[in-house]
């Protein structure tokens, strides 16, 4: 497993339009790119895949912060910023590493979102993201 490479000063939604994108207020400190979930406080905090409760993957923070400022989190939506190596429809996975996403499953298996291109000259590659907010995994 190979964690997802992020430029937080690119990341930023390709279709903000289309996009399914909401503020919250950060538990800890944030970067742009991160994976988060929603606390019982319905504030965010950095995901893991490997760690109890912060595998409820939810979206990706568009802007970093530190605790209590606001947070613009993807829910739905393409993304830009992101190294992709892999092929067009791969998966992208919720790390073990805190905040990070990764070509293959951590300790939990928890899809983030699926490698999609543009349809530039160059077919872009970009992380589409869709929230399974019904899941629950453990």
């Amino acid at each position: 497993m190979a964690d997802i490479t992020v430029t937080a000063a690119k990341v930023a939604p390709v279709f903000p339009e289309k996009a399914t994108i909401r503020d919250y207020i950060a538990t800890e400190t944030l970067t742009a790119g991160q994976a988060v979930y929603i606390l019982t406080t319905g504030k965010v905090g950095v995901a893991d895949a490997n760690a109890g409760g912060k595998q409820q993957f939810r979206g990706i923070a568009l802007n970093g912060g530190g605790a209590g400022q606001a947070i613009s989190v993807l829910h739905e939506g393409e993304v830009s910023g992101f190294t992709l190596a892999g092929n067009a429809d791969s998966l992208a996975y919720l790390s073990d590493t805190a905040g990070a996403l990764a070509d293959a499953a951590g300790t939990m298996t928890v899809v983030a979102g699926r490698v999609k291109c543009l349809s530039d000259a160059d077919l872009t590659k970009v992380l589409f993201v869709k929230t399974q907010w019904e899941a629950n995994w453990a």
